[in-house]
């Protein structure tokens, strides 16, 4: 009888240690959601329109996701970004004036280290698509010229948590080079009505690498709470330079940027609205 007793006590004593390490294992991974908007400054040069540098100001939106996958036992996430942007730019004598769109979108995956508690530091790889073009009023044969391509990048992030008198901050820099990828460009003089309607298109799509590209991405970003709300504040920059075709162009931003983040559920493409316990990617 003693010893039926002495193994009830200690069953009852392993159920709830048990139920602990499986709440705790079972605890659900969140999806980390940020809308930025930006504003900033914008540096176009594109010799297929026009030798000179034009400058002005552009406005962004910019969508973030990122969520922890099942590859590698939850070491790996997913990372996709979404961004559109506008800018107006003059020549430097302010006689012409050009406008400029893009939508990109990327996908990455990265594999988690954890050297700190308080740190993340990630490196993978994103895949990136883009298209875009560049409208120059002053000209009147070729005022266009588009922009289309795509890129593997590689791409590195360091997440950190710290606090301030208890007021906690979460700081992020992460920043993406393309070393290989596709894109589309005329010949220096000619015109698009030769590549889409005589049909000219030899030579117009090509493979793009770091010997006619180079374009970077850096993004640093803070996260802080203000009542209910999670604000993130941030800044980009993107560079890109390229030489192809005889033509020479670079696009440079550096854009400021300030929206809300949100940590949640997505089960059958739904939110659930308990989200007090979870496992982030980002956090």
């Amino acid at each position: 009888m003693k010893r039926i007793t002495l193994l009830l006590l200690a069953f009852l004593c392993l159920v709830p240690a048990l139920r602990a390490q499986e709440n705790n294992e079972d605890k659900p991974w969140s999806v980390n959601e940020a809308t930025l908007f930006g504003v900033g400054g914008y540096n176009i040069k594109d010799t297929y329109l026009s030798p000179l540098k034009y400058s002005g100001w552009g406005m962004r939106i910019l969508n973030e996701r990122m969520k922890m996958t099942r590859l590698s036992d939850y070491r790996i996430s997913r990372q996709q970004f979404i961004n559109v942007d506008f800018a107006f730019t003059r020549n430097p004598a302010e006689t012409a004036s050009s406008f400029a769109g893009f939508v990109d979108y990327s996908l990455g995956y990265h594999y988690h280290f954890q050297p700190q508690p308080a740190l993340k530091l990630l490196a993978g790889a994103s895949v990136r698509a883009l298209g875009g073009f560049i409208y120059n009023t002053r000209n009147g044969n070729n005022p266009a010229s588009a922009k289309v391509e795509t890129d593997l990048n590689l791409s590195a992030m360091a997440i950190y948590k710290f606090q301030v008198n208890n007021y906690p901050f979460a700081l992020r820099y992460q920043i993406e080079i393309p070393v290989a990828g596709v894109m589309f460009s005329p010949h220096y003089g000619q015109s698009y009505y030769e590549i889409f309607n005589l049909g000219n298109s030899e030579g117009v799509v090509l493979f793009s690498s770091l010997h006619n590209k180079f374009a970077m991405r850096n993004f640093l970003t803070a996260d802080f709470p203000v009542g209910n709300f999670t604000i993130r504040a941030g800044y980009l920059n993107t560079f890109t330079k390229t030489d192809v075709n005889g033509i020479q162009s670079h696009v440079v931003s550096n854009s400021f940027l300030i929206g809300f983040v949100k940590e949640f559920i997505a089960f059958g493409g739904k939110r659930l609205k308990q989200t007090k316990r979870y496992n982030s990617a980002y956090y």
